[in-house]
């Protein structure tokens, strides 16, 4: 037995065409191919591989004590997406775990999930802007 990765995420959302547009225009991220289930939803894709799943609920989902605090995408070209976050009106805000390598770049989607993307620390020399 060995895992190789982690292959996606579920979010239940009840306003799936907003979540769908921001995790296209603030995530670049491409609607896909998604299986014929019976509730709807959509599949989010990054580099051809389906990595957020989003799932229509009535209602708003209700989180108490959620046991997830984020998830996270690594990226590269940190000065190009502060800027495309920049261009979208979305807030960020920047973290550097203490002695590990990488930037991580916090924002919310509408529904408020904490996402973070995180850059290797090489492209610090973007956030001297």
């Amino acid at each position: 037995m060995g895992l190789e990765r982690l292959d996606h995420v579920n979010v239940r959302t009840n306003r799936l065409g907003a979540m769908v547009d921001w995790y296209r225009e603030v995530l670049s991220l491409e609607t896909g191919p998604r299986p014929g289930f019976s509730f709807g939803g959509a599949w989010l894709y990054c580099a051809g591989e389906p990595i957020v799943h989003l799932v229509e609920v009535a209602e708003e989902p209700v989180a108490i004590a959620p046991k997830i605090e984020h998830f996270a995408i690594r990226g590269t070209g940190l000065d190009g997406f502060l800027r495309h976050l920049e261009s979208k009106g979305v807030g960020y805000e920047i973290g550097r775990p203490p002695d590990f390598p990488i930037i991580q770049v916090n924002i919310f989607d509408p529904d408020g999930n904490h996402i973070h993307i995180d850059f290797p620390a090489a492209e610090e020399a973007a956030l001297q802007r």
